[in-house]
């Protein structure tokens, strides 16, 4: 799949997986993918744990059991990135743009390589799950799971949804002409 098609494809996959394992060798692709992402002044902050192990990704799935793409997930990947980011340029810290940036170019090889996620963000910050997670990954305390990518083979079709027109979303030169 190229580039365009795979953005163009690209969506929030909730439903439900199929059996099928997520290679390994794709889960290395995907990964790769995530750390070829571009970050502020190249300081390449997040890193990833790779969940495959059955065990492990069933206690993930347990810790959601309504959300159809946690709880048959064939593996996730965990991206991390640090509790009390440094100063990076002219007093700012760009840790979550960092991960921003590996997750989008994630979900593009996911998409591109016949898989489904869906990027868990919110859900991950309540109740302290993402520290719950993260002990489960033996992160380090001064880090933190920010996003947790469900990875599976889509089970049930997706009918992408409607995108807005370039004409009301992007101008030329100035905003709103």
């Amino acid at each position: 799949m190229d580039l365009f098609e795979a953005v163009k494809k690209r969506h929030s996959y909730r439903g439900v997986f199929t059996d099928k394992a997520v290679r390994r060798e794709d889960l290395v692709k995907i990964v790769q993918a995530g750390l070829d992402a571009p970050s502020g002044c190249n300081k390449q902050t997040t890193r990833f744990v790779i969940v495959d192990e059955p065990e492990l990704v069933a206690k993930i799935a347990q810790m959601h059991p309504a959300n159809k793409a946690i709880n048959q997930a064939k593996a996730f990947i965990a991206c991390i990135i640090d509790k009390n980011p440094d100063t990076v340029y002219e007093g700012f810290e760009f840790e979550v743009e960092d991960c921003a940036a590996a997750v989008e170019n994630m979900l593009l090889a996911i998409t591109a390589l016949g898989y489904g996620s869906v990027w868990i963000d919110g859900w991950l910050r309540g109740a302290g799950r993402n520290e719950a997670i993260g002990k489960l990954l033996a992160v380090p305390d001064e880090k933190i799971v920010r996003i947790l990518l469900p990875i599976g083979v889509p089970a049930e079709a997706y009918k992408q949804p409607e995108k807005m027109p370039f004409e009301q979303r992007a101008w030329f030169n100035k905003y709103g002409q």
